[in-house]
């Protein structure tokens, strides 16, 4: 490698240790609940000076601007256009405020979720996170919601309203969304093993209606013992009565496997460490169940088998005991019990899911190993979620809204105290990385590209267009190899635990170092739209790239940063430096997690 070479990289490394500053106080809180800011930055500065070949001193020199200013985004502006608006603000925010809300006072107001959440934190002696900034709140809400990047109108949309209620008001309007019901059918589909391949081997055609329906009942808001219900009790054919491919999708046919696939996902419970005789008393409701092949190719008939002549003798998981005569369906039976108000599995299974779907992590973890030595962190409060649920006639929705209007999941992600189970308890909201669906998703909305997939079986379906966004992809078998690095899940058990979001060497190399995202940002769009919209005013660019990438605006210190960078001798000023601010932010944690 040249000089000329190393040396953009060196400068292009110095500007994401910058950009990073403000992440250092959330990640260096994740596990001992504080920040040794000026450790860790000391650290990244002697790390960065031997990467240049530099001294002590220009080591020294590298460290952000102290001070601070206040959040006020629309204070300053410039000439420009950030998706059609005529005016791109060009600095915001002080550096801690990038997290935390100024005041708590007169934003939300606490509901029952957080009278539950506080009375254990008090008894434990931790103070909870301060509320969330607006900045965080808007992308936070946006990608637990829909999976999606907000645009940057809309962020600006948020900031400049002034409205107590701004914050409820966004959330119904997300939750209204066809983006919802995509993201949410990705994330049932991982539970009900939505796979066309094997071992699953769903075929395509049956992968397509499943998914459809599916999708489609979380549009339309099906009460969710409704949802229950039909998975567990339809009978027809693969192709046109979708639920019945819950009895397809799993990895066995005999009552045994099918009950503990019951047991997983309806009850949260795995049947494994329950004792021999429950395990066959519940399997006996799944003996009936027979498959028939039709002359449609790939096309199968699931329905109760005709030649069943005697008495099924079965136990429910609560062990009581039932005789199911020859004329009555046994799932019907079971599923009577499963879904009644006072099943001690059935409101707890799906409430606790929801809560770790949204917060990173059950009241009850892992949410799905429910037993009797694994309690909940806050009993109280699963139990209020619970009931919250029956109340309202099994509407999960009015559960999202009950969890995302709460101060706890408003919360900053900074935490306050340095006891060892502030995120057990709910104490910050819960810093974790992007799913590997979302992630791309992002990549291509921001380079406004499409993602290549492949199938490794050639049967109808398989051909999906760059256009089409991966957490509305139907099938599990169809992946890429951006998808495998970045953990998403094979769909072969239903676990919760088959999504790996933990990162790795290779994917960092990927991130940093590939054609790919290069190709993505050198052609984005996007970042050519604003740069001619800017028309030169390097601020105002600056200031746009990060609303895009990072939903907020640049502190004083990163803009001044990425100014300085702009004026590197040899570097183009505005599409080359640009595109440079674009790939290091892709880089920082604040870009790649939750927060």
């Amino acid at each position: 490698m040249g000089i000329k070479g190393r040396k953009v990289i060196s400068v292009f490394a110095v500007l994401l240790l910058l950009v990073s500053a403000s992440w250092a106080q959330v990640k260096g809180t994740s596990k001992r609940g504080k920040t040794d800011k000026r450790t860790s930055l000391e650290a990244a500065r002697r790390r960065q000076a031997i990467a240049q070949g530099a001294g002590a001193a220009k080591a020294k020199a590298m460290r952000p601007a102290a001070g601070s200013a206040k959040r006020g985004a629309m204070s300053r502006s410039a000439p420009g256009a950030v998706g059609g608006s005529a005016e791109v603000p060009v600095a915001v925010a002080r550096n801690v405020g990038v997290f935390d809300a100024d005041d708590d006072d007169g934003i939300i107001s606490p509901n029952l979720i957080d009278a539950a959440v506080l009375a254990t934190l008090r008894e434990r002696g931790i103070e909870p996170a301060k509320l969330c900034s607006d900045e965080v709140f808007i992308r936070r809400v946006y990608l637990d919601v829909i999976g999606t990047l907000p645009e940057p109108q809309e962020v600006q949309k948020f900031l400049q309203d002034r409205r107590p209620g701004k914050r409820a008001a966004l959330i119904d309007a997300l939750l209204e969304r066809e983006e919802f019901a995509d993201y949410w059918a990705l994330k049932w589909c991982d539970l009900l093993r939505v796979k066309a391949e094997f071992p699953i081997n769903l075929w395509p055609n049956a992968v397509q209606a499943y998914h459809r329906w599916i999708r489609d009942s979380i549009r339309e808001n099906k009460p969710y013992d409704q949802f229950v219900r039909a998975l567990l009790t339809s009978s027809g054919s693969n192709f046109r009565v979708a639920p019945v491919n819950f009895y397809r999708a799993i990895q066995g046919r005999d009552p045994s496997a099918i009950a503990a696939a019951v047991a997983l996902t309806f009850m949260g419970t795995r049947m494994e460490s329950w004792p021999q005789d429950r395990r066959l008393g519940m399997a006996a409701f799944f003996s009936r169940i027979a498959y028939r092949e039709t002359a449609e190719w790939k096309e199968e008939i699931v329905c109760l088998n005709p030649a069943s002549s005697t008495t099924v003798e079965a136990v429910f998981p609560d062990g009581r005991a039932v005789r199911i005569p020859p004329g009555e369906d046994p799932r019907r039976v079971f599923t009577d019990w499963l879904v009644t108000p006072d099943n001690p599995w059935f409101a707890r299974n799906i409430v606790n899911r929801v809560w770790a779907w949204l917060m990173g992590r059950g009241i009850i973890h892992e949410p799905d190993d429910i037993r009797p030595d694994n309690p909940p962190a806050n009993p109280q409060l699963l139990a209020l979620l619970e009931k919250e649920l029956v109340k309202a006639n099994w509407d999960l929705r009015h559960i999202y809204r009950l969890i995302l209007n709460s101060r706890t999941y408003q919360q900053s992600p900074i935490p306050r105290s340095n006891h060892p189970d502030v995120e057990a308890l709910f104490a910050c909201y819960p810093v974790r990385r992007l799913d590997a669906e979302v992630l791309i998703d992002a990549l291509d909305w921001i380079g406004g590209t499409g993602e290549n997939y492949e199938s490794l079986i050639p049967e109808p379906f398989t051909f999906i267009p760059q256009s089409h966004r991966t957490i509305a992809l139907a099938d599990g078998s169809i992946s890429s190899s951006f998808l495998e690095m970045f953990g998403r899940p094979a769909r072969d058990t239903g676990l919760e635990s088959e999504r790996n979001n933990q990162p790795t060497d290779s994917q960092r190399l990927h991130l940093l170092n590939s054609t790919d995202v290069q190709r993505r940002i050198e052609q984005s769009a996007r970042l050519r739209n604003l740069t001619a919209a800017t028309k030169g005013n390097r601020r105002a660019l600056i200031s746009s790239i990060y609303l895009i990438i990072l939903s907020r605006y640049p502190t004083p210190a990163e803009l001044a940063a990425a100014e300085k960078y702009s004026q590197t001798p040899g570097l183009n000023p505005t599409t080359q430096a640009a595109n440079d601010l674009a790939w290091a932010l892709i880089n920082t944690k604040e870009f790649l997690y939750r927060h």
